[in-house]
């Protein structure tokens, strides 16, 4: 026999339509957009697929480089600078605001993660905690960054480092959880 215990977790009275109804046809048409004109477009087309994220609130300057296979959640919580750079199958959950600095890379299949569940209440309600990516940070392949997680100026997280802290600005992080492992060498640069 099974031991019955008291179970914290309440999954019968979480919300199942945590957003306002407009929000779900809006998203409808960018699944529909985003799976059709933006993931079969010519991979050189950047140009187009900032125009189409831009059309749906995004803010996108005209130099992002971001490729067909990426995902984008939400585009009207996306922010991407100038020199912007979205490599092949990078996820960006945009559930809360994603903001990525000018001249930041974030490689293939990372997953930048900016929504969670409030573990400490039965109905886990939903929680859209914003992700700040700054300027001249390379993310690194297969990375995760998850909800709430500032990472600051120059900054290289390593391949399949998980972010779960803020990192500060001009060091090298990595592992799981990312730890500060030195400082980044940026010769002629003052931080």
């Amino acid at each position: 026999m099974f031991r019955q215990e008291r179970i914290f977790q309440q999954l019968d009275l979480c919300t199942q339509t945590p957003y306002e109804r407009s929000h779900y046809v809006k998203r409808a048409l960018w699944v529909v957009v985003e799976r059709t004109l933006f993931r079969y477009s010519p991979r050189k087309a950047h140009g187009f697929r900032v125009w189409l994220l831009n059309k749906f609130g995004a803010k996108c300057h005209p130099t992002v480089l971001i490729r067909p296979s990426a995902k984008v959640r939400h585009p009207w919580l996306l922010t991407l600078d100038e020199h912007a750079s979205i490599a092949d199958d990078v996820n960006l959950y945009n559930l809360g605001s994603i903001s990525v600095g000018a001249h930041s890379v974030i490689s293939q299949s990372a997953h930048i993660c900016a929504g969670t569940h409030d573990y400490t209440k039965p109905d886990l309600p939903l929680v859209r905690p914003s992700i700040v990516i700054g300027r001249g940070v390379w993310i690194c392949a297969e990375a995760f960054v998850g909800p709430g997680v500032t990472i600051g100026d120059n900054v290289i997280v390593g391949a399949r480092g998980v972010v779960t802290r803020d990192i500060p600005a001009g060091v090298i992080a990595g592992g799981n959880p990312a730890k500060v492992l030195r400082e980044r060498p940026m010769p002629g640069i003052n931080c």
